[in-house]
């Protein structure tokens, strides 16, 4: 059994490190998940922009520009701390914006949004978008680095032109960025609701499209949903059954071994899963991250337990079950703890934290009344145990040495 030990490590990281030069290779190239409409290699119009937006934009030398959506062009240059980005797409009436988010979603972006009105007036603002409805999103708000360089809006013939620049003292790398646009001209700077819309991730150091929103969707769901699975249904199922029915040896044994071995293996998907998200989008959630690979490690050392388990009659195996219990424990708990950071970091909706509650709920009710089952088994092993023990309960014996001449009846 010793031998298997480094054979099962030696897997499990070719596995992690096998993921993640996969992840890293479809930032470069196609995804596996999803791929943006438009390919990095395909050139955008030849546009002479100087001829019809203000300075300092048409005094730009040069830009790198590449097509982002459908017919979406995005162009750009960095000159020392500043970035000045110029988005074009096709335009008749309503309104077109371009957001800049920290993990792919609307919620918690700030945009860019421009629109010709009705008496072929500019307007271009700035929004912050602190949620889905209509109220929530905030003209003259956001958290883009603007500088003092007005913006400027644009039409030219069929096309219309939004640019801005931003003041960073890093530059930009990959970048979640968000498309959309309505055929409704704003009403008091309010915005209607977009036609369509589209997210990507844009490399600014390269200057490459990533997969798109709906890929990036699909994989953070399948993300939550596995973890929530191995993490929150199958391991404390496991853990149940070590603790609650060990009198049904040796069927608990093998049932524990495999469920927590599945359940481990949804568990490693799930950080799998992670590290391609976080390779893709660079989603500063620290704390989430961390403890993920803090429970893979537990996890790892719950897995180690099964190859290094000592005999009953070991002088270990009490520090050993000690040690088994609680880290499965520390696991468990944090694992928990790692599913509501991880809900709070995607903005999840009420139907994903109704039911992780009423997953959650289901196991403690369930360990709840197993527990009192349990001490109630004791309690009465324990009275039958005392019962049988105490002397003063005990029936004497007749005695031998009866009286002489006197008859005793026992019955």
């Amino acid at each position: 059994m010793a031998k298997l030990i480094p054979f099962f490590f030696v897997c499990v990281l070719n596995i992690v490190s096998n993921f993640k030069i996969i992840a890293l290779a479809d930032d470069n190239g196609s995804s596996g998940i999803a791929s943006s409409e438009s390919s990095s290699s395909s050139s955008c119009k030849n546009t002479n922009y100087q001829t019809f937006l203000p300075p300092p934009f048409q005094n730009i030398s040069s830009t790198i520009c590449k097509p982002v959506w459908n017919t979406y062009e995005l162009r750009y240059t960095r000159i020392g701390d500043t970035t000045t980005i110029i988005l074009s797409a096709p335009y008749t009436l309503g309104w077109v914006g371009i957001g800049f988010s920290k993990d792919g979603m609307m919620v918690g972006s700030s945009a860019m949004v421009g629109w010709i009105n009705k008496h072929g007036h500019a307007n271009i603002k700035q929004y912050y978008l602190r949620g889905k409805k209509h109220s929530e999103v905030i003209a003259d708000k956001g958290e883009l680095p603007l500088n003092n360089v007005p913006a400027a809006v644009a039409t030219n013939g069929a096309e219309i032109y939004l640019a801005f620049q931003l003041q960073t003292t890093t530059p930009f790398g990959k970048q979640p960025i968000l498309l959309a646009f309505g055929t409704k001209l704003p009403q008091n700077h309010h915005l209607s609701k977009h036609e369509d819309k589209t997210a990507i991730i844009f490399d600014f150091s390269s200057g490459s499209t990533g997969p798109s929103s709906n890929g990036l969707i699909k994989m953070r769901k399948s993300h939550g949903i596995i973890g929530i699975i191995g993490w929150g249904l199958i391991l404390p199922v496991g853990a149940i059954i070590a603790r609650y029915f060990r009198h049904k040896d040796p069927l608990w044994f093998h049932l524990h071994s495999v469920i927590q071995l599945v359940g481990f293996a949804f568990g490693l998907g799930t950080v799998l899963l992670g590290l391609q998200l976080y390779s893709k989008m660079h989603a500063h959630i620290p704390a989430h991250r961390g403890i993920g690979i803090f429970v893979l490690v537990l996890s790892i050392l719950q897995i180690l337990a099964l190859f290094l388990r000592p005999n009953k009659d070991s002088k270990i195996r009490k520090m050993w079950n000690l040690y088994h219990s609680w880290f499965g424990r520390m696991a468990l708990i944090f694992a928990a703890m790692n599913i509501v950071l991880g809900m709070q970091a995607a903005r999840a909706g009420n139907d994903w934290k109704i039911s992780y509650g009423f997953l959650v709920s289901f196991v403690i009710v369930a360990v709840i009344i197993l527990e009192v089952l349990a001490y109630l088994k004791r309690s009465e092993n324990r009275s039958l145990h005392n019962f049988h023990m105490d002397p003063a309960t005990e029936v004497p014996f007749p005695s031998n040495n009866l009286p002489k001449g006197k008859f005793f009846h026992l019955f």
